[in-house]
C-alpha cells in the first residue's frame, strides 16, 4: 500500500487567493515590525536605533558567523534523517528551504517541494526524502515543545516570586507538552502504542475523513503504522545525531540571543532570557506571516519588557537578532540556490549515481 506521503508534493500554484494571502501576510509583518514593535514596547524607533548603534560592526560579523555555525549544527539533523546526504548538501538544502519560507507566508509547502527537487537531483528517492521530512519534522516539533518546558524550569529556578496565574499556566503548558512529546515517542518506540494511537485517531477523525479520497484507500490507523514502519530504521540509527544537531542549533541560537541582548544593554536573569527566546522559537511556526516575522518579534519584545527589560534596548536586541537569523537567511538562500545549480552541472559532467541507498 502506497502512502500519500510517498508522492512528490505538487508545486503550489500562484492562484489569486495565494497571491492575496502572501501580500496580506507581508503587509501584516511590516505593520507589526514598523508600528507594532515600538507600540508594544512603549518606545520609539529613534531610541531603538540609538540602542542598535552601540553594537560594533565586528560584533555583527561575529554574530553572523555564530548563526552560520548554528545552521551547520542543524545539518547533523538532516544527515541523520537522510543517510548518504553530505553536510555540505544538507546546508544548501536548509538555506534554500529557509529562504523560501522566510519570503512567503505558509512557505513551508514551497520549501518542501524544493527539498524534493534537490534531493531527487542528487539521486535520492521520493520515499527516502519523505521519510527524512517526516522524521526531521517530528524532531523539530519535539524540540519546540521541549524549549518552553525547559524555559518553565529555568523561570522557576531561583525565582519563587512568580505570579500564581503564570505558575498555573506554566504547569498546564508543561503537562500538555509532556503529553504530546510522550505520544510521539510512544508511536515511534512501540508498535502496540502506535496501533492504539492510530485506532484512537481513526475513531476521532472518521466523521471528518469519511468523504475524503484518502480515507477510501488508507485509514488514519494504517497511516500511523505505515509512518512508524518507515521511520523506525532511520530513528534507530540516527536519533542521537539528529538530537545533537537540534541541541547544537538551538543552543548556539540562544547563545547568540544572549550575547546580542547583553551587547544592547539588556541585563536579565538566565531563566527570563531563555523563556523569551523559547517564546520566539515557538512562534516561528506561525504561518500567517513569512516565518512568523513580526509575530515572533512582537511576542518576544512584550515578554522581555514585561519582565523588566529596558524597552528600547530590548526591542533593539530583538530586531538585531531577527535580522541576523531571519532576514539574512534570504541572501544566504540565494547563495544556496547558486551552489545547487553548480552542483547539478558538476554532477551532470560526472554522470554517475550519487545515492548508494537509492532503489
Amino acid at each position: 500500500m502506497t502512502s500519500p506521503l510517498d508522492q512528490t508534493p505538487r508545486r503550489p500554484g500562484w492562484s489569486p487567493r495565494r497571491i492575496v494571502q502572501s501580500v496580506l501576510g507581508l503587509v501584516l509583518a511590516v505593520v507589526l515590525i514598523v508600528w507594532g514593535l515600538p507600540f508594544f514596547a512603549h518606545t520609539s524607533w529613534a531610541h531603538i536605533w540609538d540602542s542598535i548603534r552601540v553594537v560594533s560592526w565586528w560584533h555583527v560579523v561575529a554574530y553572523q558567523l555564530l548563526m552560520l555555525a548554528g545552521l551547520y549544527f542543524y545539518t547533523f539533523t538532516l544527515t541523520g534523517g537522510l543517510p548518504g546526504l553530505t553536510h555540505g548538501r544538507a546546508l544548501i538544502l536548509n538555506l534554500c528551504g529557509s529562504s523560501v519560507s522566510n519570503l512567503l507566508p505558509a512557505g513551508g509547502a514551497v520549501g518542501l517541494a524544493a527539498t524534493y527537487a534537490m534531493c531527487r537531483s542528487w539521486g535520492f528517492t521520493n520515499r527516502s526524502t519523505s521519510t527524512m521530512a517526516i522524521v526531521t519534522g517530528i524532531w523539530n516539533v519535539m524540540a519546540r515543545i521541549a524549549l518552553p518546558i525547559i524555559a518553565i524550569v529555568a523561570l522557576w529556578w531561583g525565582n519563587s516570586n512568580l505570579p500564581t496565574t503564570l505558575r498555573d499556566a506554566a504547569v498546564g503548558a508543561m503537562i500538555t507538552g509532556l503529553i504530546v512529546a510522550g505520544i510521539l515517542v510512544a508511536v515511534i518506540a512501540s508498535e502496540r502504542q502506535a496501533q492504539r494511537v492510530g485506532r484512537a485517531l481513526d475513531r476521532m477523525l472518521r466523521p471528518l475523513t469519511r468523504r475524503s479520497a484518502r480515507a477510501a484507500t488508507m485509514s488514519v490507523d494504517q497511516l500511523v503504522r505505515d509512518l512508524r514502519a518507515r521511520i523506525t530504521d532511520v530513528v534507530r540509527t540516527g536519533w542521537l545525531q539528529m538530537t545533537l544537531g537540534m541541541v547544537g542549533f538551538f543552543g548556539l541560537y540562544f547563545v547568540l540571543f544572549g550575547l546580542i541582548m547583553r551587547d544592547v544593554g539588556v541585563e536579565l536573569p538566565f531563566g527570563i532570557l531563555f523563556a523569551a527566546f523559547a517564546i520566539g522559537r515557538l512562534l516561528t511556526a506561525v504561518g500567517i506571516t513569512p516565518g512568523g516575522l513580526g509575530v515572533t518579534e512582537s511576542a518576544t519584545v512584550i515578554a522581555l519588557v514585561g519582565w523588566g527589560a529596558p524597552p528600547a534596548a530590548a526591542t533593539a536586541g530583538v530586531v538585531l537578532f531577527s535580522v541576523i537569523t531571519h532576514v539574512m537567511e534570504v541572501p544566504l538562500g540565494g547563495i544556496g540556490w547558486l551552489l545547487w545549480t553548480v552542483s547539478l552541472r558538476r554532477d551532470a559532467s560526472r554522470s554517475r549515481p550519487l545515492d548508494p541507498s537509492a532503489t
